[in-house]
């Protein structure tokens, strides 16, 4: 079975339109990831890949940054 991959802020929001008032509604959904060398900060945007389970809401590992959030 192939890893699954998300990018996003951590926090990532999905956009969908409900099936019977057709409004477009967004999902949050907040990603329990291990950074190792902690080099992520907020508002970073990331890129996550499924693993085998760290802890017990941590199943999820950083590979990469893709933009870096500068205060």
């Amino acid at each position: 079975m192939a890893k699954k991959k998300r990018v996003g802020v951590v926090a990532v929001q999905i956009k969908y339109q409900h099936p019977k008032y057709a409004k477009t509604l967004i999902k949050t959904k907040k990603f329990m990831a291990h950074d190792e060398q902690d080099v992520c900060n907020l508002g970073d945007v990331v890129l996550l890949e499924e693993s085998a389970p760290f802890s017990k809401r941590k199943t999820w590992v950083l590979k990469d940054i893709l933009k870096q959030y500068l205060n």
